[in-house]
């Protein structure tokens, strides 16, 4: 299934919301902080990458790639980058 950019950000910024430990928390003026503003802690970072593998059908994220995603931004850019190489993104 192809997807646009605007429908795979929302996506997952509803994703991030929905998860979030503390999701009242999340930013309006700057992307999230998925541990600082958000709560994530490891076990909610894990269902995280699950969920969005799930949705977006990909490849489990490996360690060292996790590791560099630390904002709501992060996560998007990795899953286009990912929809990209796949040829699943349009427009």
């Amino acid at each position: 299934m192809a997807h646009t950019e605007s429908s795979v950000r929302d996506s997952i910024l509803s994703l991030v919301r929905q998860l979030a430990p503390d999701a009242d928390e999340m930013p309006t003026d700057r992307p999230a902080h998925l541990v600082n503003d958000l709560g994530y802690h490891s076990l909610a970072l894990l269902e995280l990458a699950f969920a969005i593998e799930d949705d977006f059908d990909l490849p489990p994220i490996d360690e060292e790639t996790g590791r560099g995603i630390v904002t709501s931004d992060d996560v998007v850019a990795y899953v286009l980058t990912q929809l990209r190489e796949q040829k699943l993104l349009v427009g």
